[in-house]
């Protein structure tokens, strides 16, 4: 993705994610000269990944197969491992309309993915095999909004503003907005996306990036490289 573009899609989140009465936190803002100046009091953010995330999956096609996301906040997978401290993660994404999040399990998250306003949320479900790999011949049960809910394999589950669906590792998912953009909160376990995404495709987390301008702000996948 070049970087101008990358900087067009944080504006327009932006002031979509503000439409809908929510504010990003004030590190969101930073430049990236006042990130670096503030490296060493924010360290825990940095370590913890939150912050701007946009990606292609590597695939070059953003529109049609790609997501927008923002951690707001991310746990110690050592509080998660001894069961005690902060063991929860918190991100805003937006899926736009026919955008597809191309299916996907985790080993470790769970997660409950809100819509929390816009156009529909669509979710194809499949199950998983005794291993954990995409069966696609199994179904499951999720919960949404507290209600069991038994799905068929590829089954696509719809959710209007206000609904949400709770998803366990093992829970293959793929979703996009049907009918326009969808602003969909996530609230999880403790999120590692280096390592805990496992997709159906052979494709990657992050996005390539043509540095054809300068950055407005810094993607998570930028703090090694501009941060250290």
């Amino acid at each position: 993705m070049k970087r101008s573009r990358i900087n067009e899609i944080m504006a327009e989140a932006d002031e979509m994610i503000r439409s809908f009465g929510f504010v990003l936190p004030p590190f969101a803002y930073w430049t990236p000269e006042e990130f670096k100046a503030n490296a060493g009091k924010a360290r825990a953010l940095i370590d913890a990944r939150c912050g701007w995330d946009i990606t292609d999956y590597g695939a070059g096609r953003f529109d049609e197969m790609g997501l927008f996301l923002f951690t707001l906040r991310n746990g110690r997978l050592a509080d998660l491992q001894r069961g005690g401290g902060m063991c929860y993660a918190e991100k805003l994404l937006i899926s736009r309309q026919d955008q597809l999040s191309p299916m996907h399990t985790h080993v470790i998250k769970a997660e409950d993915i809100i819509n929390r306003g816009g156009a529909t949320m669509v979710i194809e479900l499949f199950g998983s095999d005794d291993e954990g790999n995409f069966a696609e011949d199994r179904g499951g049960v999720v919960l949404c909004d507290g209600i069991e809910r038994p799905f068929e394999p590829g089954e696509k589950l719809k959710f209007a503003p206000g609904e949400s669906v709770t998803l366990m590792p093992g829970d293959w998912h793929a979703f996009w907005g049907e009918g326009g953009d969808v602003l969909i909160g996530e609230v999880s376990t403790v999120n590692d996306d280096e390592t805990d995404n496992i997709f159906r495709e052979s494709i990657g987390r992050f996005a390539e990036i043509e540095e054809d301008e300068a950055p407005t702000h810094l993607l998570v996948s930028d703090y090694r490289g501009y941060l250290g």
